[in-house]
């Protein structure tokens, strides 16, 4: 079977997510701004983020799969992203401890020609409670960065966690049984999803 995957994201989480699948993606990383717009949901700006960067790809790749994917932390009702730095956090993850906040990921997946659909998936998970000297230590291990809430949950941040409802790889930062049931629904359908081989793509 030939075809071309584009992955929509730099995210070495999303990369190995798919690659477990034995499905050798292509990366394509779009410039988005991913700045919230005024009185927007977050599960509204995820799936709207999700659309921006698979259809900015898919513009020149028309006839490839591509995937957008993007995902943001809710606490109390505050959207946290990454975050900017050691201090920030700190701050983040003091706002988690010991609650349960949301973990939200906008889905958008382009077929050839053009067909579409944008989803969301969202997972709770719960913090235990933590002293300031367990929160310092965690972000000095350098995982914080680069992740939506400054932790993961794949790692080190597995020892942060007390509970989860949901599907736990949305909280790595992508839902792939929602994703395989979108790409069913657009007409590959899961019985070949597990034939695909890295060299037939």
């Amino acid at each position: 079977m030939t075809m071309e995957i584009i992955l929509a994201s730099g995210s070495p989480r999303r990369q190995m997510l798919l690659g477990e699948l034995g499905w050798n993606i292509k990366v394509v990383v779009p410039e988005t701004d991913e700045s919230q717009m005024p009185e927007e949901s977050p599960e509204e700006m995820v799936r709207r983020l999700a659309c921006k960067k698979a259809h900015s790809v898919h513009v020149s790749n028309p006839d490839s799969w591509v995937i957008g994917a993007d995902t943001v932390v809710v606490a109390d009702g505050e959207v946290l992203g990454k975050p900017s730095g050691h201090d920030d956090a700190v701050c983040m993850i003091k706002k988690l401890q010991g609650k349960k906040h949301a973990v939200i990921t906008g889905i958008a997946l382009f077929a050839p020609g053009g067909r579409r659909l944008v989803e969301a998936e969202e997972t709770y998970v719960k913090f235990r409670a933590l002293k300031d000297e367990d929160i310092s230590s965690y972000v000095e291990s350098g995982e914080s960065f680069d992740k939506a809430g400054a932790y993961a949950i794949q790692g080190k941040g597995m020892l942060l966690v007390e509970s989860i409802e949901g599907c736990y790889f949305n909280v790595v930062g992508l839902p792939v049984q929602r994703l395989s049931r979108m790409f069913a629904d657009l007409g590959w359908p899961l019985s070949e999803q597990w034939r695909i081989s890295r060299c037939s793509i």
